[in-house]
């Protein structure tokens, strides 16, 4: 039985999906505002709650974690330094999707800006 897919997959094989969001996930957390289509940003905003729901919590386990996701250092000390405890009262909702305009004739993509709160 034909079953409705799960996530996107974005035209990309599992390893280069996950690089994508491990990508956007790294510059969000660095630049804490990017713009991107607006698939992309839905797909990512699952993870960036996630760790930042990690960096709340700022124990050990939860900062490899974070570096598993991320993969770098810098974004990891910026998640736990001043990202993480900026939310400690908040419960959830740590990122808004805002949607842009279309681009030009040739690619009719939606985008969209992701940042955080």
């Amino acid at each position: 039985m034909a079953y409705t897919k799960k996530a996107q997959t974005f035209h990309r094989k599992s390893g280069q999906r996950r690089a994508l969001l491990k990508s956007l996930a790294r510059s969000l957390v660095l630049e804490e505002r990017i713009s991107t289509t607006e698939a992309k940003a839905k797909a990512l905003r699952p993870l960036i709650e996630r760790l930042v729901t990690y960096a709340k919590s700022g124990t050990l386990a939860s900062r490899r974690l974070a570096q598993t996701k991320l993969g770098d250092p810098a974004a990891v000390k910026k998640l736990f330094a001043t990202i993480g405890p900026r939310y400690t009262e908040r419960k959830g909702g740590y990122v808004r999707i805002v949607k842009r305009t279309k681009r030009g004739s040739n690619d009719a993509r939606k985008l969209a800006y992701i940042a955080f709160v």
